[in-house]
């Protein structure tokens, strides 16, 4: 497996791989954890060669004190992807994907400030920024996003196509602890109690998807969910939002007989924001 610190390296190597055949490529802020490796197991499986990045983004971190803290095992990261067969990793430091006086930025201009954009201002330019980044250095003909942060794997989706990247964007689902919790590179930091109460965001989350079906309101499941919430002392909602699927928009009303939908999540326990999401058919 290729370790590449910079960008001329890191095109290189993609360069000789692409000759190969498919190239799929993970983007991963590390800290890996079974969600990750699900990922690379798909593209390990979907593609001729899979390649990975490992980055820090700074730019999407509105808090500076939650980028400080991030976890961080560059070495256990790099061992887990050298034995799911990845063939290189990108291993930037900041200032390589954000050199001294780089200006431009990409934003969705409609997902980027709706919904849970709202809720993270600022959030989705930098994801959009560094994945654009990234894909201009890897080229990949696929890339690899979990469905946990929705909002996000659709604004990966409308960024490859209006930039008309040729970049097949892949959902995987969300991998789950036993009690339901979505595994995150953040759980680690929940104290034990909060851990404890965590799953709340599934349940809730499955709750409203049985009320919608039965024919309840957006709006009614919406107060449903918040009182839920409120109802477990160390949760704080951020946001529930629910779209339809494909298309992105917000649901209202009664939705039954719509097709597919999706609801999305946001919840702090004390500083550690937690995702989640839950798409249903109704």
């Amino acid at each position: 497996m290729r370790i590449c610190r910079t960008v001329a390296e890191m095109r290189a190597a993609c360069a000789e791989l692409r000759a190969e055949g498919t190239l799929g490529l993970v983007p991963t802020m590390g800290a890996l954890h079974a969600g990750h490796m699900a990922l690379v197991g798909a593209a390990v499986a979907g593609c001729n060669r899979a390649v990975a990045s490992v980055f820090v983004n700074p730019t999407q971190f509105e808090n500076p004190d939650d980028l400080a803290k991030y976890p961080a095992d560059t070495e256990r990261d790099l061992e887990m992807l050298r034995a799911a067969g990845v063939a290189a990793v990108f291993l930037p430091e900041a200032a390589e994907i954000y050199p001294e006086g780089a200006e431009t930025i990409v934003e969705t201009t409609r997902l980027a400030n709706m919904l849970h954009g709202e809720v993270r201002p600022g959030h989705f330019r930098g994801v959009a920024t560094v994945v654009t980044k990234l894909f201009s250095v890897v080229r990949p003909d696929r890339a690899y996003f979990g469905k946990k942060d929705y909002q996000q794997l659709h604004v990966v989706r409308q960024l490859a196509q209006d930039l008309l990247l040729g970049v097949e964007v892949v959902a995987v689902e969300t991998v789950r602890d036993a009690d339901g919790l979505a595994l995150s590179s953040r759980n680690v930091r929940l104290t034990e109690a909060q851990r404890a109460a965590a799953p709340v965001l599934q349940a809730t989350l499955q709750e409203a998807a049985e009320a919608l079906r039965a024919g309840s309101t957006v709006e009614a499941v919406t107060e449903q969910v918040r009182a839920r919430i409120e109802a477990e002392p160390l949760a704080q909602l951020e946001g529930f939002d629910v779209v339809k699927s494909g298309v992105f928009v917000p649901a209202t009303g009664v939705v039954v007989g719509q097709g597919r939908i999706g609801m999305m999540m946001s919840a702090a326990f004390g500083p550690v924001l937690l995702l989640d999401q839950l798409e249903v058919d109704v």
